[in-house]
C-alpha cells in the first residue's frame, strides 16, 4: 500500500502545512486553534498551540524558505506567525473583510500570500515594514460567490481562483514596489493589479481546488459534478478537458509531476489522473486499497443498495451509526479527505505527500514503489 504513516492527531482536521524541513506539523483540530506537533524519538509531540482567533480556522500555509506560518479563519482575520526563540508571535494582516476567509496561501518567493473570502473577493497581502503588518490590496467584482481555492502560478505574478459561482480565473497580482519589473510576464503592456486573464466556465457546480503543474503550463481544478479539469495555454485561448468518474465528489488536488494529478475527496481514498502521449488525462485508478464489504451485495445497482439498508433499518429499528460502510474497507482514511500537501520533492518530481481530512488522521503517501505509476513521475 502507498500509505506509509498513518498519524491520529484529533477527531476532525480542517487543514494541515509542514514545517520546512518537515520536523513540524501545524494543522487545525477543527476549532480555533492551530496545534503544532513536533517528532521526537520516533513519536509525535504537542509543542506550541497557536491561540489568536474567535472562530473555525479554515486555512494554513507554512512558507518552506522564511520559516513564517500563516493563519485564516472564519472570524475574517488573519496572522502571520513568526517564531522568535520557543514562541511563535503573531503578527496583524489588515484584510478589510466582511465575511469569513476560507484559504490561504503563500506565493512562490513568499512576498506576499492570498486569501479568499466568502465576500466574493481575493486579498493579495504584503509586508509593510514601517508599521510592522501585512496589508492587503483587494480584488473585488469578479466572483459571484464564496472563493474556495487559490493557487499562485511560478512565476509568483499570476493566480488561479475557484468559487462556488462552478467558476475558475486567473488574475494578474502585480504589486508596484513589492514585484519586481523584469519577473512581469510579457512586455509593457502587461496586465495590472487584480485584471482577469481568463475565466474558465467548465463547470455546472461548486469548482474546488485548484492547482498549476510545476512549469506552470497546466492548471487543474475539479467540480462538485464529480469532475476534473484541465487546462493547458492558459489566456486567451486555453485548451481545456474534462474527466468525469463515477465516484464521489473531490475536493483538493496536487500535481505529483507535469503528467499525474492527485485527487482527493469525498471517497477517502486518493485517486490517480495521469496524461498520455496524446495529451488525454484519465482516471488511473484509486491509491490505497479499495476492497467491497462481504456483508453488502456483490451486484446490483447503487440505488438498489441504498434502499436495502434504508428498508432494514426501519424494519430493524438501526440508527445509520450502527451500519457498517460497504464502500471502502481498510483504507488509510475513514472519511472525506480534504486537504493534500505535497512532502518530498526531487527536481520537478514530487514522490511523498500527505492527506487530512474529516477523521483526524494525517497520512503520508509513498509512489516511490508504486511500479504501475513511474511512467508518469
Amino acid at each position: 500500500m502507498a500509505a506509509v504513516a498513518v498519524h491520529q492527531f484529533a477527531q476532525c482536521i480542517t487543514c494541515h502545512a509542514w514545517s520546512p524541513d518537515q520536523s513540524m506539523v501545524a494543522f487545525c483540530p477543527n476549532s480555533n486553534e492551530v496545534h503544532i506537533y513536533k517528532l521526537m524519538q520516533d513519536k509525535w509531540e504537542k509543542v506550541h498551540v497557536l491561540q489568536k482567533h474567535d472562530q473555525l480556522v479554515s486555512g494554513i500555509d507554512w512558507s518552506g524558505t522564511s520559516n513564517r506560518i500563516v493563519s485564516v479563519s472564519h472570524d475574517r482575520n488573519s496572522y502571520v506567525w513568526n517564531q522568535e526563540g520557543p514562541e511563535w508571535v503573531p503578527t496583524l494582516v489588515i484584510l478589510r473583510l466582511n465575511r469569513a476567509a476560507l484559504c490561504v496561501q503563500w506565493s512562490p518567493k513568499e512576498n506576499k500570500f492570498a486569501v479568499g473570502s466568502g465576500a466574493k473577493n481575493v486579498c493579495i497581502c504584503y509586508y509593510e515594514g514601517e508599521n510592522n503588518w501585512w496589508v492587503s490590496k483587494v480584488i473585488r467584482k469578479k466572483h459571484n460567490s464564496s472563493v474556495t481555492g487559490v493557487a499562485w502560478h511560478p512565476n509568483n505574478i499570476l493566480l488561479a481562483t475557484t468559487s462556488t459561482d462552478g467558476k475558475c480565473r486567473v488574475f494578474s497580482t502585480f504589486i508596484k514596489g513589492v514585484d519586481a519589473r523584469e519577473s512581469k510576464t510579457g512586455s509593457s503592456s502587461d496586465p495590472k493589479f487584480g485584471e482577469q486573464i481568463v475565466q474558465l466556465d467548465l463547470s455546472s457546480s461548486w469548482a474546488f481546488g485548484v492547482k498549476w503543474s510545476p512549469s506552470g503550463n497546466t492548471l487543474a481544478y475539479v467540480g462538485h459534478n464529480s469532475m476534473i479539469y484541465f487546462v493547458d495555454d492558459v489566456g486567451p485561448s486555453p485548451l481545456a478537458q474534462n474527466v468525469a468518474f463515477r465516484y464521489l465528489p473531490l475536493r483538493d488536488v496536487l500535481f505529483v509531476s507535469e503528467k499525474m494529478v492527485i485527487g482527493v475527496g469525498y471517497d477517502c481514498n486518493p485517486m490517480v489522473f495521469a496524461v498520455d502521449k496524446s495529451g488525454l488525462w484519465s482516471f488511473i485508478r484509486f491509491l490505497g486499497e479499495r476492497k467491497e464489504s462481504s456483508s453488502g451485495p456483490k451486484s446490483g445497482s447503487q440505488f438498489s443498495e441504498a434502499f436495502g439498508k434504508f428498508y432494514g433499518q426501519s424494519r430493524q429499528g438501526l440508527s445509520s451509526d450502527t451500519v457498517e460502510p460497504s464502500k471502502i474497507q481498510g483504507a488509510a482514511h475513514d472519511n472525506c479527505i480534504n486537504c493534500i500537501e505535497l512532502l518530498k520533492q526531487q527536481g520537478s518530481k514530487t514522490k511523498r505527500f500527505s492527506t487530512s481530512g474529516m477523521d483526524g488522521k494525517v497520512v503520508i503517501w509513498d509512489l516511490e514503489n508504486q511500479q504501475d505509476l513511474r511512467e508518469y513521475l
